[in-house]
């Protein structure tokens, strides 16, 4: 490894481009690689879950950057392996790199959803900024070493509360703040369509369906 790349800063960039950012030159390749790394790399850990392994993959973005899972995933359909895991690292990212505004989401939705999901996606209450960010860590970590359906579940629960949350939050803003509004109800859309395809995703895990 150069001396370069040693002392290399991440390169963050906001979530919302995140979905737009890589193109596939030979998109029958890219598919390619990106189910062969996530199978084989899933694969490796969940067979020998050694948990400092587990805790740099929880740690990588904020070690690394988004940029090579984008790389390798990005890419990929909502309901394959690579699609959920890229979804689960994105999610991470829009937590850790903004944990208050994800706080304020979280609280409000929990109030206004009318749901079993607060309960599916387990933060305590209150939940803070800090334990919103332990709390994506540990659904991560649940891709590795425990029942990645189960993981997969409390990620989508979380994923409608913080909906929920942008949703109502936004309605607050139309008439004073209009972009504002927008932007929260963009986001409320995008977490909603995550929240399906993840809920989508660990029902074909469960019949060893998700490639």
């Amino acid at each position: 490894m150069s001396e370069s790349r040693d002392f290399h800063k991440p390169v963050r960039r906001p979530a919302e481009l995140f979905d737009r950012l890589f193109s596939a030159e030979d998109p029958a390749e890219v598919s390619r690689i990106a189910h062969a790394t996530a199978s084989a790399l899933l694969m490796r850990v969940r067979e020998n879950p050694d948990s400092a392994v587990v805790e740099r993959l929880v740690a990588f973005t904020d070690d690394h950057g988004i940029d090579d899972i984008a790389e390798l995933w990005s890419r990929s359909p909502a309901r394959t392996l690579p699609g959920a895991l890229w979804r689960l690292y994105l999610l991470q990212l829009m937590i850790h790199d903004d944990p208050n505004t994800a706080a304020l989401l979280y609280a409000r939705g929990r109030t206004e959803l009318m749901s079993a999901d607060d309960v599916i996606a387990g933060a305590p209450s209150p939940a803070g900024p800090d334990e919103l960010v332990a709390l994506v860590d540990t659904i991560l970590r649940g891709l590795f070493q425990g029942d990645f359906a189960v993981a997969l579940d409390r990620a989508a629960a979380f994923c409608r509360v913080q909906a929920s949350g942008a949703s109502h939050i936004a309605d607050d803003y139309e008439g004073t703040e209009p972009d504002r509004a927008s932007a929260l109800t963009t986001r409320a859309l995008r977490l909603s369509t995550y929240a399906t395809d993840l809920t989508a995703c660990a029902a074909l895990w469960r019949r060893d369906s998700l490639t």
